[in-house]
């Protein structure tokens, strides 16, 4: 099992009218609230973690296979700041030699150098949020880059050193049109991405973005729109030369996939620093206060910032286990599914049997497009 550590940097530029995480922009900061005193109180929670998991009294420390560090915006802060966080990590973990370390980015405002600084950390792969290609689409997004930051950004990170460069996509914005997304997937492709993203847009109430849904000034593609565009982009994506590996994920070979989201599919352990942070461990989960102030108290004062806990039972795990793992090509054991469902489902064209010595099933692209479905039937028959 690998374990990760995903690391919330909860700053940005000005809220965009969608996103419901935990970040803040420059007016909803007080004095206190800086970079720095993040950082700090980040660097302050990885040594809670490591007395958490060992090490700490002559025991084998635990291994770091992957660093995510998420937002917001990571490239919103000094790069000297990520710095200092990965020489905690690295002081009071042990990391793998292979360690996968990502950075979201966007693909404006990068401050001259930055990303030379990412490579020279070690970072091994930046997802850029390019969202769309088209300025409208962007707009209804409250997203202010220009479309023609993107390939500078590309090529910047190339030029750097980083050796994967991901795009992330927002699949149906309400607003965008067929002839706006396929416009974005060809400029997506046409940048030669190592790893491609598209999320179906979830609509978060209190966003502005939920405001203007409801008062019925934007339509959210309908069911048959939203498969015509999943279909047209896996057959661009497939074409230029990247495969499926997660029902929302796109790689060109096997090292482009994103190693630490493979975690997550896979149940693996990971612990969340930053405000908001959620943490995975043996089974148990919690998620750190999402205020800045109670957080860093918290974590600086050496205690978990915790603000709850749950522990799933047996059977909220195994339908945990279906829903999360059903998503990726590589499938799931049918060991655990429900009787009757996986022969019902291969005969009505939504998972297909995969060849090795243990029986295993993976969704077809009709069972991509029909996921939820899949995950009932194999749960519940």
């Amino acid at each position: 099992m690998a374990f990760g550590l995903y690391i919330h940097v909860p700053f940005c530029a000005r809220r965009c009218g969608y996103c419901a995480f935990v970040t803040y922009a420059p007016g909803e900061l007080t004095a206190s609230q800086t970079h720095r005193r993040w950082a700090e109180a980040a660097v302050a929670e990885v040594g809670v973690a490591a007395a958490g998991l060992g090490g700490h009294d002559g025991s084998e420390p635990t291994v770091v296979d992957t660093i995510y560090f998420g937002g917001g915006t990571p490239t919103a802060v000094d790069p000297a700041l990520l710095a200092g966080i990965l020489d905690a990590v690295r002081e009071r973990f042990a990391v793998a030699g292979d360690v996968e370390i990502s950075v979201e980015a966007n693909p404006d405002g990068l401050a001259p150098g930055t990303l030379e600084s990412l490579a020279g950390l070690g970072v091994r792969r930046v997802s850029f949020g390019m969202q769309s290609a088209v300025p409208r689409v962007l707009a209804l997004l409250d997203r202010t880059h220009d479309p023609e930051s993107v390939p500078a950004a590309v090529a910047a990170a190339r030029a750097a050193g980083i050796p994967s460069v991901s795009l992330d996509l927002i699949a149906g914005t309400p607003g965008e049109t067929d002839a706006d997304w396929d416009a974005t997937v060809a400029a997506a492709l046409a940048m030669h991405p190592d790893h491609l993203s598209a999320y179906a847009l979830g609509i978060e109430g209190g966003t502005r973005l939920a405001s203007r849904v409801r008062r019925g000034d934007l339509v959210e593609p309908s069911p048959d729109e939203a498969a015509s565009r999943y279909r047209h982009l896996d057959a661009a994506a497939v074409a230029a030369g990247l495969s499926w590996y997660e029902v929302s994920n796109w790689a060109r070979t096997p090292a482009d996939r994103c190693r630490h989201n493979l975690g997550y599919w896979r149940d693996d352990d990971w612990w969340g620093i930053g405000p908001g942070a959620h943490s995975h461990m043996d089974g148990r989960r919690w998620w750190n206060h999402s205020g800045l102030d109670d957080w860093s108290t918290e974590a600086l004062a050496g205690r978990v910032p915790a603000a709850g806990s749950e522990t799933p039972t047996a059977e909220e795990r195994l339908t945990e286990h279906i829903m999360l793992g059903i998503r990726l090509a590589e499938g799931i054991s049918t060991d655990r599914v429900a009787d009757g469902s996986v022969v019902s489902l291969v005969d009505d064209g939504l998972v297909r049997r995969l060849p090795g010595p243990t029986e295993r099933i993976a969704l077809t692209l009709e069972g991509r497009l029909l996921a939820n479905l899949v995950i009932r039937r194999l749960r519940w028959g």
